[in-house]
C-alpha cells in the first residue's frame, strides 16, 4: 500500500480541481489527485470551438449513451462526459452562469441552511476572475477567468432585439441582481482560448511540492474497512495500486462516475449491489438516484443569407482557423457560437424563470467539417441559416444510474426517464412555442428566412410532443445522484460527508438535491469551494 496523502480526491474534473487547489495550499499536507484520463497536454483543448469536436467523439470523453429512452422514440442518447484532466470543463462549452437565487434558497428551505443563495455567492465570488472587475454579483480576484466575449455579428444582435420584440425583458448580465431576460452569456474564455478548471486551479498550483497529480488511473474502489474509508484501489497502466489516505477522501467523479465509485465500494441498495456479487458495506438505496437532467430541442431556420459560420466549416478553411487559434488565439476558432442566450418563463404565474435558450448564428450539424464530395446526413438540413435550442429548467422527472455489471471498466447503467412526468412534456411544449414565435419577430427579417425544424406543418400539441419525442437531446447538465440533504435517506449530509462511511465526502454535481436552472459547470466550481472550505473548517 502506498502512503503519504493526508487528502486523496479522485476525479481531476472542475470541483475536483479547485479542491486541490485550495487543500494543498497549506504545505504541512500532503494531497493527491487522481484523475482516469490523460493530462491536458493537447493544444486543440484550449481552442474554444474545438468543443464541439470533443462532445462528439471518443478522445478525452467517456462516451456514455443512455438506456433506450421510451418518452424519446426509444432512442439512446448520447452523454459526453470529459475524461482528462479538467473534466468536463475542458471539452463543454464554456458558458457561465450560476442558476437562479431561488435554485439556491430552494435547497435552504430543504434543511440546507448553508446553501441558500447568500451562502453560496461568496464562493462563486471567490474562484472568479471576471473581466469587467469585482462587484456584489462578481469576483475579481480569483482564478478561473469570466469574460463577456461580445463577438460582432449581426444574428446575435438580431436575436436579443427579436426577445425585446416578443415581450420579452433584456439583461446584460444573467450572472446580476436577476436571471430573466434575452442577452449574451459570459464564457471561461479569455484572449481566445478556454480555460478549464484544470487551468484555471491546477496549473498555478503545480509548484507546489505537496500536490501530487495521477493520471491515467482508473479508481477500482474505495477501501473502507470499520466504517472508515481508508484508500482507493486504482489500475494504473496494467498495474494495480492501493493508496492510503490518511485524512480524507473525496469523489468528485460527477454525476455518473460518483454514484458507480461508491456502488463499487459497498455502498448502494444492497439488492442491486448483491444481483452484482458486490459485498454490501453501506445499504444506502439512494445512490445513483434522483437523476436529473436538462432536455433540449432545436428550432431550426434556413436561410438563402451567406454565413459565414457555414463557410468556415469546408474543410481547409477549418484546419486553417484551428491552427490559426492555436497560434495566435484569434479568428473564427477562438471563440464558442452561442453567446445569445434566454431565461424565460414558460407562462406568467411561474415565479423563476423555467426556461432557457442557447442562440447559435448558423446551423449546428453532427458532422461538422465539410468537404467537397460529402453528401448530407439523411433528414439533416445543412446549408446557410440560424437556429435556437430550448430546454426546460427544472424537471419533475427522475432517472437512475446503477451497475452493468462488477466490472470497473464497464460503462454503467444510465436511464435519464426523460419526459416521464407531464408537467415536463408541457413545459417544454411550451418553450418551443415560444422559440418559434422568437424566431419569426422582425428582426431576423433580413434573413429572409424559413423554419425547417420543427416546420411550418406542425403546429398541434400532439405533432410538437412527437418532434419532441423524435429530436430531443441533452445540454450535459446530469445532477443529483447522491443528493445532498438532511434525511437520513439521502447520500451525503450538509456537509458532503458520506452517511455510513467516516473519512468520505462527495464534491461534485452529484451532490445537488435538485437541478440547477442554468449551465452546470459553475455551480460545480462553486461546490468544490464550498467543500474544500468545510475540509478546512473541519481540520481546525
Amino acid at each position: 500500500m502506498q502512503k503519504g496523502y493526508d487528502y486523496v480526491i479522485v476525479g481531476g474534473g472542475s470541483a475536483g480541481c479547485v479542491v486541490a487547489n485550495r487543500l494543498s495550499a497549506n504545505p504541512a499536507v500532503e494531497v493527491l489527485l487522481i484523475e482516469a484520463g490523460q493530462r491536458d497536454w493537447n493544444p486543440l483543448i484550449r481552442v474554444p470551438l474545438m468543443a464541439a469536436w470533443f462532445l462528439a467523439h471518443r478522445f478525452h470523453n467517456w462516451s456514455y449513451a443512455t438506456e433506450p429512452e421510451p418518452r424519446l422514440a426509444n432512442r439512446r442518447i448520447d452523454w459526453p462526459r470529459g475524461r482528462v484532466l479538467g473534466g468536463s470543463s475542458a471539452i463543454n462549452g464554456m458558458v457561465y452562469t450560476r442558476g437562479n437565487t431561488q435554485d439556491y434558497d430552494h435547497w435552504a428551505q430543504l434543511g440546507l441552511r448553508e446553501w441558500s443563495y447568500d451562502k453560496v455567492l461568496p464562493f462563486f465570488k471567490r474562484s472568479e476572475n471576471f473581466a469587467e472587475g469585482g462587484d456584489d454579483f462578481h469576483g475579481a480576484a480569483g482564478e478561473l477567468p469570466v469574460t463577456r466575449p461580445d463577438t460582432p455579428h449581426h444574428l446575435y444582435d438580431s436575436f436579443v432585439q427579436a426577445g425585446a420584440q416578443a415581450g420579452f425583458p433584456l439583461n446584460r448580465d444573467f450572472n446580476g441582481k436577476q436571471q430573466e431576460g434575452f442577452g449574451r452569456y459570459h464564457f471561461t474564455i479569455r484572449n481566445g482560448e478556454r480555460w478549464s478548471a484544470a487551468r484555471s486551479f491546477i496549473d498555478p498550483a503545480r509548484a507546489r511540492k505537496n500536490l501530487h497529480v495521477l493520471t491515467n488511473a482508473h479508481l477500482l474502489r474505495v477501501t473502507v474497512e470499520n466504517g472508515r474509508a481508508t484508500g482507493v484501489e486504482l489500475k494504473v497502466g496494467g498495474e494495480k495500486r492501493t493508496i492510503e489516505a490518511k485524512g480524507e477522501i473525496v469523489l468528485s467523479c460527477g454525476a455518473v462516475g460518483s454514484p458507480t465509485a461508491l456502488m463499487l465500494s459497498g455502498v448502494g441498495p444492497a439488492d442491486h449491489l448483491a444481483v452484482h456479487g458486490v459485498k454490501t458495506i453501506v445499504d444506502r438505496p439512494a445512490v445513483g438516484s434522483n437523476l436529473q437532467d436538462h432536455l433540449t430541442v432545436r428550432v431550426l431556420h434556413a436561410s438563402k443569407q451567406p454565413d459565414a459560420l457555414f463557410d468556415a466549416r469546408r474543410f481547409d478553411r477549418a484546419a486553417f482557423n484551428v491552427l490559426r487559434a492555436v497560434a495566435t488565439k484569434s479568428g473564427p476558432a477562438a471563440s464558442f457560437p452561442l453567446e445569445g442566450g434566454a431565461f424565460l418563463r414558460s407562462r406568467p404565474e411561474v415565479e423563476a424563470p423555467d426556461l432557457q435558450i442557447h442562440f447559435f448564428p448558423g446551423v449546428p450539424v453532427t458532422r461538422g467539417v465539410r468537404h467537397p464530395l460529402q453528401k448530407s446526413l439523411p433528414d439533416t438540413y445543412d446549408g446557410y441559416g440560424f437556429c435556437g435550442t430550448i430546454c426546460q429548467l427544472r424537471p419533475e422527472s427522475r432517472g437512475e444510474i446503477r451497475l452493468r455489471g462488477a466490472d470497473p471498466f464497464a460503462p454503467p447503467v444510465i436511464r435519464a426517464n426523460y419526459l416521464f412526468a407531464q408537467a415536463d412534456r408541457d413545459t417544454l411544449r411550451a418553450g418551443v412555442k415560444i422559440l418559434r414565435d422568437v424566431l419569426n419577430q422582425k428582426a431576423f427579417a433580413h434573413m429572409n428566412s424559413l423554419e425547417v425544424a420543427p416546420g411550418p406543418a406542425l403546429t398541434s400539441d400532439a405533432q410538437l410532443d412527437e418532434f419532441i419525442a423524435k429530436n430531443a437531446g441533452t445540454v450535459y447538465h446530469p445532477v443529483g445522484t447522491c443528493r445532498m440533504g438532511v434525511d437520513p435517506d439521502s447520500v451525503v449530509d450538509g456537509q458532503l460527508r458520506v452517511r455510513g462511511v467516516e473519512g468520505l465526502r462527495v464534491a461534485d454535481a452529484s451532490i445537488m438535491p435538485t437541478l440547477v436552472s442554468s449551465n452546470t459547470n459553475a455551480p460545480t466550481i462553486m461546490i468544490g469551494e464550498k467543500a474544500a472550505d468545510m475540509m478546512l473548517r473541519a481540520a481546525g
